[in-house]
């Protein structure tokens, strides 16, 4: 395979993951909006509850992670998805947090600091700005940590040489049972003595 067909199809592999990936935060995104209007507009109404958005949204961006986790496990990144389960959710976990304080301190530094207080620059700064740089920052964590080929890769040279030593020391055991089994009995012990004398022949004595 030349060079230059390999880049094409890693290219490619990139291009693809990362639409499935774009795919799978809209769903995500979807389960966030609906669960959390849904949640605000029964039985977290802030008039029944003063914290009730707060919880609304805590439980709503869970799912959304949830999702966006099965997504990307089982579709964007399947061939790559790790055999630690609860490992790699974790980590999945810590790398959406991470994005989503993103946005938030891209929404903060916009309102707090430059000063643009109105609704349409809140949302340019969090659900523009901050949703790209946390979405590019998501991706790039989920390939090259969570989901990475090269962590699955040394996983299963690390099983192949512990397989391959465990199957040699098998091989040798069972080979030295063999020759234990297979070796020659030791000749019979003559009864009689052999004597030396002077003319350097040997005379057999009862």
């Amino acid at each position: 395979m030349s060079l230059s067909t390999n880049r094409r199809n890693r290219l490619m592999v990139f291009v693809t993951q990362l639409g499935k990936f774009g795919v799978v935060g809209l769903v995500g995104f979807a389960v966030d909006v609906t669960v959390f209007n849904l949640l605000r507009a029964t039985i977290f109404d802030p008039q029944v509850m003063h914290a009730g958005p707060l919880y609304a949204k805590l439980i709503s961006t869970t799912l959304a992670i949830i999702a966006n986790w099965m997504g990307n496990r089982y579709w964007t990144f399947a061939k790559d998805r790790q055999s630690q389960t609860v490992r790699e959710g974790v980590e999945f976990f810590l790398v959406s947090l991470v994005g989503m304080g993103i946005g938030l301190g891209c929404l903060w530094f916009s309102h707090y600091v430059l000063g643009y207080t109105s609704l349409v620059a809140d949302n340019i700064s969090s659900n523009v700005i901050g949703l790209a740089l946390g979405s590019a920052f998501r991706f790039l964590l989920y390939r090259y940590w969570v989901f990475s080929p090269g962590r699955s890769a040394a996983r299963a040279a690390g099983a192949s040489t512990t397989s391959a030593s465990t199957g040699g020391a098998s091989t040798q055991t069972a080979s030295q049972k063999a020759s234990t089994q297979t070796a020659p009995a030791e000749p019979a012990t003559s009864t009689g003595r052999l004597a030396t004398v002077p003319e350097g022949r040997f005379i057999g004595e009862s």
